[in-house]
């Protein structure tokens, strides 16, 4: 009879152990499900931020209406207004393996280089002053001058981002445009360099416009 006993209590233990496992297994399955639709969520945010203040722009996003804003003065765009918010443009149409150099665009009203950033132009370090998830953006648009080089260039925002624009070898003045974009934490006083790269040989005869564009806003 113990002997019985003890055999149910041992099945009973087992069945207890199985049944714990599977909620554990369970809570593991759901909290990786949340964790993925949490950041799905902020994503899509950031876009529908972006579509917000630009209802006409294309799902990936690009900079914001600089031009715009200066020709009305600042006062139309709620972008400006908020200390979130930067944007930087380009200030060196060169293609080589550098630090790229950016600059706050400036309008009537001031720049849009909101309260929450620091930029040291030498440098071309910019720095959130507040830690948190960021939407992080670069706009890229090149032009063929004359008979140019096909290759590969690649811009990195440290470990946040990288943005490959594939060109191909054409002999006219062709235009090229690629945006990409991420949601990434950034720390507080963290600073963010862009590094261009190009092939060994170089890519002859391209040209990076001053309307590139490189962005971000906190999320949260």
């Amino acid at each position: 009879m113990g002997h019985q006993n003890k055999e149910m209590d041992v099945e009973s233990l087992q069945k207890i152990g199985r049944r714990r496992g599977g909620c554990l297994d369970m809570f593991l399955v759901m909290s990786i499900i949340f964790l993925f639709v949490a950041v799905t969520a902020v994503a899509a945010g950031g876009v529908m931020f972006v579509m917000t203040l630009h209802p006409n722009l294309e799902p990936s996003p690009p900079s914001f209406n600089i031009e715009a804003s200066k020709q009305t003065g600042g006062t139309s765009s709620p972008a400006y207004k908020m200390h979130k918010f930067v944007e930087l443009e380009a200030t060196s149409s060169e293609l080589k393996n550098f630090t790229m150099q950016w600059a706050p665009v400036a309008f009537a009203a001031g720049t849009s280089l909101g309260s929450n950033y620091l930029f040291d132009p030498v440098q071309s370090l910019l720095k959130p002053k507040r830690e948190g998830m960021y939407f992080i953006y670069i706009d890229l648009n090149l032009t063929c001058t004359f008979s140019c080089s096909a290759g590969v260039l690649s811009v990195r925002v440290d470990d946040k981002l990288t943005c490959e624009v594939k060109l191909q070898a054409v002999a006219d003045s062709t235009p090229v445009s690629r945006k990409c974009w991420t949601v990434s934490r950034i720390t507080k006083g963290q600073g963010l360099l862009t590094q261009m790269t190009v092939p060994e040989a170089g890519l002859q005869n391209w040209r990076l416009e001053m309307s590139s564009r490189f962005g971000m806003f906190l999320v949260d």
